[in-house]
This record gives structure tokens, C-alpha cells and sequence, in this order.
């Protein structure tokens, strides 16, 4: 299909992640962006709701509802999670669909319902549903219908430990991630703890032993590992950080069967050796947030602690690209036969 162009809905464009959806999208030689939806904001111009984007010739804002789905092949999904899985019922089965919600990430209704406090209205997809971390699970996203994108936090953390739990050189029953996230994370609705005067000169965590990319992160650990869900608990606290965009995970391991900190650098270099958005810090610096900003890169680093038996895997990736919408169009990509890298290629910003 990557002969044509492919014909795109963004639902919920209205959002960070749609307006970013948008963005890389619309440069994108392969797609065409036939809708965009925002409930609220139907009948709008996108310029309206998204200066920026005031350059491109875009659809007007329309309802969900008022979307017609014959004349879409795929839909980036970037609704609040709840919601996207009554939406996504509706869409026509011949409409591939990238969902950057996390109502598809978990492939267990019951732990979701524990976690997102509602009963799953498509059980039957979360079966279906392919995982869309993209350097790991390639092939089942090549051939799926329905892609869950990871959330921000699970997509570092779990490119910074998927190959050393692979390999067996870390310890599942110590795992301890330190995560910081800018404010664009917590998504574009008016939220206290986000308000200028609440975020702005502080760092804060929130979350703390209850946040929703834990059995995430637990699930696609285990996974790796061969075992169950229950088996993987991780340490997992995020932060609020005064930044509009970004994302930094710090996570504390145990070496396992007498593996070394150069035993996990050399694993990571071997799993992600020709990725092209994967990379390394530069001898001697560390990943940073501002290294990978406005891009689809992640960027890694292994140290060890001063604690004997212990590494330091470091990761940053800008949360609503490679942690969102980046990820999606690379989804993309690969289910319909692009490239991996269209309209993905654009350099981090800096400063």
C-alpha cells in the first residue's frame, strides 16, 4: 500500500498527542489527513485550536460521530483512556487503528479495571491488540488492525530494560525506576497540579505506588521474561518536571547470575545495533532531555553504582514523540510498508 496515498483520521486532535499526530503526519509523502475529530471544538478551524498549524491545509474540526469512515484507511487514536475503547467499537473493521490511549495496552480486563477504575467495554480486542513498542515487537505490528502505542514512561523504561531482561542479566524482583516527565504528559485538560503557579519552579512526584504504567511496565517485563504478570513488581515513581515536553528514567537494577555493568552496555549496543532511532550518549555525557527534544530518539546510558552488583540504566526520549506520536506514525509505517524513518527524520531541537 506504500504506492498510495494512505487516507488518516486523528481522533481527538484536539489533545497534545493529535496535535502532534498532525504535525508529523502532515509531512508524511504517504498519508492524506481526511478528518480530524474534537468533540468540543467541532466546526472549528485546526488553527483555531492549534496556531502552529495554521501553514497547513487541513480538514475543519468534526464530531467522532460525524467522521465518514468510508473514505478512512487508518485512524490515529489520541482520546483520554475510557473513552477511546467506545470509539474505536465503532470504527468499521476495515480501518487499521493506531491507538495512543492506554485502553489497549493491557491484555488483562481485570487488571484494567483495577487500574483505570471501568469495566473494559472490548475485552475481545485486548487479545488482538498488538503491543506497539516498535523495536520489539516489529512483525506483530506489521499484521495487527489494532496497535496499542505504550505509554511515555513504559516506552523509555522498557527500551532501557527489555534486552538485559532478555539476556538474564538483571533481576526481576528488584527493580527500581525513577521517572520524570514534563507537563505535557498529564495531557492538555485543566488539572490543578498542572496549572503555571502549581508546576512552574518546582519538581514533584505524583502517583506514588499507584500510577497506571506500573502493570505495564509489569506486563511487557514478564512477557520478556517468560513469566507472569504477577510475577514482575517494579519500584515505580514518576515526577512532574516544569517543562512543557520530555522525559527521563533513571532505573536501579541488580545484576543477575554474576553479570557485569559492561555484560548489560554491550547487550543493549547488540539489541538496538542498526535501530535508527536508538542511540547512545556520547563517551563521558548523559542522556538528557534536551538531546532528543522535537525528535523520535532515544538516547541510553549504562553506569555503575557505587553500590557493588548494582547498575544505573539511564534513558531519555521527548514524551509526545518517540513516547507518543512518533512511535504511532513508526507504527504506522510498518503496518502499511513505508519506511520505518518517513517523515520521522527531523533532528532533536536544541537548545
Amino acid at each position: 500500500m506504500a504506492d498510495s496515498k494512505i487516507r488518516v483520521a486523528v481522533v481527538g486532535a484536539s489533545g497534545y498527542t493529535g496535535a502532534d499526530a498532525i504535525r508529523l503526519a502532515a509531512r508524511h509523502p504517504g498519508i492524506e489527513i481526511v478528518a480530524l475529530t474534537a468533540n468540543t471544538h467541532a466546526g472549528k478551524p485546526v488553527a483555531h485550536v492549534w496556531p502552529h498549524l495554521a501553514g497547513i491545509d487541513l480538514p475543519d474540526l468534526v464530531t467522532n460521530d460525524e467522521v465518514d469512515w468510508s473514505t478512512v484507511d487508518a485512524a490515529f487514536v489520541g482520546l483520554p483512556h475510557g473513552t477511546a475503547q467506545d470509539v474505536i467499537l465503532s470504527i468499521p473493521e476495515h480501518v487499521k487503528i493506531i491507538d495512543i490511549s492506554a485502553d489497549f495496552r493491557l491484555k488483562d480486563a481485570r487488571t484494567y479495571e483495577r487500574w483505570y477504575g471501568r469495566e473494559h467495554a472490548a475485552p475481545e480486542l485486548l487479545a488482538e491488540a498488538a503491543y506497539g513498542l516498535t523495536e520489539h515487537n516489529r512483525e506483530d505490528i506489521r499484521k495487527a488492525r489494532l496497535v496499542a502505542c505504550p505509554g511515555c514512561y513504559p516506552t523509555a523504561t522498557l527500551l532501557a530494560l527489555l534486552p538485559l531482561v532478555k539476556a538474564g542479566l538483571i533481576a526481576l524482583d528488584d527493580l527500581i525506576i525513577d521517572a520524570k516527565s514534563g507537563v505535557s504528559g498529564a495531557g492538555r485538560g485543566l488539572k490543578l497540579n498542572t496549572l503555571f503557579c502549581e508546576a512552574g519552579e518546582g519538581l514533584s512526584p505524583y502517583g506514588v505506588a499507584s500510577h497506571r504504567h506500573a502493570p505495564e511496565i509489569e506486563q511487557e517485563l514478564a512477557r520478556a521474561a517468560g513469566r507472569e504478570p504477577a510475577d514482575v513488581v517494579v519500584n515505580f515513581t514518576p515526577h512532574l518536571v516544569p517543562m512543557s515536553r520530555g522525559e527521563l528514567i533513571t532505573a536501579h537494577v541488580k545484576l543477575a547470575g554474576g553479570a557485569t555493568v559492561e555484560d548489560c552496555e554491550t547487550a543493549l549496543r547488540r539489541a538496538y545495533e542498526g535501530e535508527p532511532f536508538i542511540r547512545f550518549a556520547p563517551q563521558g555525557m548523559l542522556p538528557a532531555t534536551q538531546h532528543v527534544r522535537g525528535s523520535n530518539d532515544c538516547v541510553l546510558a549504562v553506569r555503575a553504582d557505587r553500590i557493588p552488583g548494582r547498575a544505573i540504566i539511564i534513558a531519555a526520549i521527548d514524551n509526545l514523540v518517540k513516547g507518543s506520536s512518533g512511535q504511532a506514525l513508526q507504527n504506522f509505517n510498518l503496518m502499511f510498508g513505508f519506511d520505518e524513518t518517513t517523515a520521522l527524520r527531523q533532528l532533536p531541537l536544541f537548545p
